[in-house]
């Protein structure tokens, strides 16, 4: 298959990932505005005035990155183990392994169209926190760099998650019992100072927390951890999880008859 050919398949998985998630907008965009909204009133005016600031910020500011990124994670995700998996379950994956189409280009399509899910609440997000907010990005080009790469890694992830899976329940596994307790625990709602040393440590092992973090940086100019080092785990992350995209591709396991 050539260039010209790969790039039409190419826009052809994109378009139609993209088309699916708006098809359905009420049950794949709304939500995430709904839920952020709700954390802002609740988080941001409500017990954010009690807790006052947060490393010299207002508690609402402090919390607003987190939150876009923790919908950027989750959506992205989501769309893509989703997606996947019904193409799976529906033996439509088996066409796509079959025909001339590389694994590189199935990866970057399915990969993509998650981004684009993702990247499309984060804005959403990101319009609905300036209602509640009134924080400045400070280094515009790592909050791209970051809100990017992040929803290439969890797109990735997602279809990683996908290709383990059998059943539709195995989709909901990660997203419950790691992804939540992940985002939740990366520093979205304090700033791992607040923490002893041991848990700052403990911390320090989760990966979501690099990406809230630099995301941050991006927005306050403020990190717990060393901005460069958050940058080079999440391009680690990114990495790895693509060759193994590409290797489960390749080995057709759990995806052929």
């Amino acid at each position: 298959m050539g260039g010209q050919q790969q790039w039409i398949a190419y826009q052809t998985m994109v378009a139609r990932e993209v088309r699916r998630f708006l098809r359905i907008w009420t049950q794949t965009l709304l939500p995430p505005a709904i839920t952020m909204v709700l954390y802002f009133v609740i988080f941001g005016e409500l017990i954010g005035r009690r807790i006052g600031l947060m490393e010299g910020f207002d508690y609402a500011d402090f919390v607003a990155p987190g939150l876009i990124m923790m919908a950027v994670i989750t959506n992205s995700y989501s769309n893509v183990a989703s997606s996947f998996f019904g193409h799976k379950f529906q033996k439509c994956i088996e066409e796509l392994l079959v025909s001339p189409t590389p694994n590189y280009v199935i990866l970057a399509g399915f990969v993509t169209g998650g981004m684009a899910r993702g990247l499309a609440v984060g804005a959403i997000v990101t319009a609905t926190s300036m209602f509640f907010t009134d924080f400045q990005v400070q280094h515009p080009l790592i909050v791209l760099v970051t809100v990017i790469l992040t929803a290439m890694l969890f797109a990735t992830a997602g279809l990683v998650n996908a290709v383990f899976a059998k059943t539709f329940d195995d989709i909901s596994i990660v997203p419950t019992f790691v992804l939540t307790p992940l985002t939740y625990l990366g520093g979205v709602f304090y700033s791992i100072s607040l923490l002893p040393e041991f848990w700052q440590w403990v911390s320090k092992l989760n990966p979501v927390l690099y990406m809230v973090n630099a995301f941050r940086y991006g927005f306050l100019g403020i990190s717990d951890v060393n901005v460069w080092v958050a940058m080079g785990m999440i391009v680690f992350f990114t990495v790895a999880l693509a060759w193994l995209g590409l290797v489960l591709l390749k080995s057709g396991k759990n995806l052929r008859a």
